[in-house]
């Protein structure tokens, strides 16, 4: 009896209820069309002019709220994403864990996704689990209601209803916001089973937005960090680069040090850390990126992933040194053997990890500065990277800082100057003639 009990309650579930939202009118509320991208208001006003539900959510409100220019805009409606396909002919549908249209407007994208149904819900079709509980599959739509406590954290479950400019608040997001708390929705462990990059995404937010993060959505973060092992590599490569490309790259690293989700991604690196100098080198190249950033610089990730990794190379160089062979030699085997092992976290583009060898080839030669090569090195395509690099190595005192300053006073020489440095170089090369001893043996 019990049997058929539960197969009837999950071929028609109850009904769950859900508590009631707050609903803030447009007087009482910062947002304003305004700060709306014009493509984003075309489709929420094609969506709500042909009769669909369609609503303004996630980062995009909590940026406005907090005064922040959102990168993108995300809409939430209860059309089907092949009913919104019809409606725009700029759209694209992806995604294989759940079904989203992309609307392309030139270089800008319009993400849409129609609203999901409640986790409780069972369907063998349409949600696929994993054993260790991650969401492979999840195509079941359902209510805006169900959508809302469907998301990862309060503060990305607003909605900016176009029908009447009202915001709606189901999760506490709006007061959250407001306290700069990071709190996952529904129960901590379940959420970061279904989908481990909320670790990573609990720890972005706190970095990036200087929130602190809910003591019960915290805690159970060491304890899962092994969960990433199960998010494929090509994934983890998008996640880390929006931790350390948002402006707040030391505070971030702190914090993935401290929740134990460093040596996940790192763990290479993370052998290393007992070194003082690795432990400078990593945080003095996160407030470099921050300053970069913040002067309206680019960042490049191959450059961060270089740095990241270095001293798992410099570690396995010493580890070989043991044997007869040539520095150079020694490096490139040391550079294969670490960028293959991080591969097997995240997968780093073949674009990036060529431009990862480049830089890290430069360094002998740089360090040489063998005269009739020092033109070739300058015209290279990596050199300024590859300089950039050498100069933090001097900063943590792995290489002389003469070096680094010759280089440094040759960048900045006119032509003149830049002969006399080369013929200073050529000087020291030089080595002193030994008299030959004519029938002796020495």
């Amino acid at each position: 009896m019990t049997i058929i009990k539960q197969f009837f309650h999950r071929l028609f579930p109850k009904k769950k209820i859900y508590p009631e939202a707050t609903i803030i009118p447009r007087a009482e509320h910062t947002i304003s069309r305004k700060s709306i991208s014009a493509n984003a208001l075309k489709v929420l006003y094609r969506l709500d002019q042909h009769g669909y539900s369609a609503y303004l959510v996630g980062g995009c409100l909590r940026d406005i709220l907090l005064q922040i220019k959102p990168k993108d805009f995300d809409i939430a409606t209860d059309a089907r994403p092949e009913k919104i396909k019809k409606l725009f002919r700029n759209c694209l549908l992806i995604g294989r864990r759940f079904r989203l249209a992309h609307i392309r407007f030139g270089r800008e994208v319009i993400e849409v996704t129609t609203f999901r149904a409640d986790a409780e819900k069972k369907s063998l079709k349409h949600r696929t689990v994993a054993a260790h509980g991650m969401l492979l599959r999840d195509n079941i739509y359902g209510s805006i209601e169900e959508d809302a406590w469907r998301r990862d954290f309060t503060m990305n479950a607003l909605y900016y209803n176009i029908a009447d400019f009202s915001l709606i608040d189901y999760c506490g997001g709006l007061s959250d916001i407001q306290h700069k708390i990071v709190r996952i929705i529904g129960d901590p462990q379940t959420r970061y089973h279904e989908d481990p990059v909320r670790l990573l995404r609990a720890i972005r937010f706190a970095g990036k937005l200087g929130f602190t993060l809910d003591p019960a959505t915290a805690e159970p973060i060491p304890e899962l960090a092994n969960l990433l092992h199960h998010v494929p590599p090509a994934r983890l490569f998008e996640e880390v680069l929006k931790l350390f490309h948002h402006g707040q790259a030391f505070a971030t690293y702190q914090l993935l040090r401290h929740y134990q989700l460093f040596n996940e991604l790192f763990p290479q690196t993370f052998a290393c850390l007992d070194k003082p100098a690795t432990e400078k080198l990593l945080e003095i190249a996160c407030k470099n990126t921050d300053q970069r950033l913040q002067e309206g610089k680019t960042v490049s990730p191959a450059f961060l992933f270089a740095i990241f990794l270095w001293p798992a190379v410099q570690a396995k160089v010493q580890h070989y040194n043991k044997k007869q062979t040539p520095l150079f030699i020694l490096y490139q085997h040391a550079i294969s053997h670490v960028l293959a092992e991080q591969q097997k976290q995240i997968t780093i583009p073949r674009r990036y990890s060529t431009t990862i060898r480049e830089i890290w080839d430069l360094q002998q030669r740089l360090i040489q500065r063998r005269p009739y090569m020092i033109n070739r090195l300058t015209a290279h395509p990596r050199f300024r990277a590859a300089y950039d690099f050498l100069l933090l190595r001097a900063q943590i005192q792995e290489i002389p800082s003469e070096i680094a300053s010759w280089w440094t006073d040759f960048i900045a020489a006119d032509e003149s100057t830049k002969t006399q440095l080369i013929e200073q170089i050529i000087t020291q090369h030089k080595k002193p003639k030994r008299h030959k001893n004519r029938g002796k043996f020495v």
